[in-house]
């Protein structure tokens, strides 16, 4: 199942690429690293998915206070049943953070326990990489 769930974000995001890429050169490797670290959440490995988010993350929320606040608010909703694209945008201004450059996606997602969720996730370029910076579930 999470073999299958993993194709299926990779098939998603390959598939996103060319679209996202024509517009910003950075979307790939951006949308890439967004996925990578919810197949952590996924996967339950929330001191993981910590140690993987950014700087402005990791400064705004503890490590054990994020490990806190995923079992208590993403392990009950269970398995990801789907996961798709809904929407991704670049900014360099968000509310309450630092100017720089963002890639705000949000995922349509269906969990074994709630369905019809959104996730958001917020990715920060630090250097030459994109980071975690911010993650929401309606």
């Amino acid at each position: 199942m999470v073999r299958r769930i993993l194709a299926v974000s990779l098939l998603a995001a390959v598939a996103l690429v060319p679209a996202l890429h024509a517009a910003e050169p950075d979307s790939a490797p951006a949308l890439a690293a967004t996925i990578e670290w919810l197949h952590q959440i996924d996967a339950g490995k929330y001191g993981e998915s910590w140690d993987a988010a950014s700087g402005y993350f990791k400064g705004a929320l503890s490590r054990e206070k994020w490990i806190e606040a995923m079992t208590g608010a993403r392990k009950p909703l269970g398995s990801i049943e789907r996961r798709f694209v809904k929407g991704a945008k670049f900014r360099t201004t968000l509310p309450g953070a630092p100017d720089g450059e963002y890639f705000v996606i949000q995922f349509e997602t269906n969990f074994e326990h709630k369905q019809d969720s959104v996730e958001t996730v917020t990715a920060a370029r630090q250097g030459s990489v994109w980071k975690p910076a911010g993650y929401f579930i309606k």
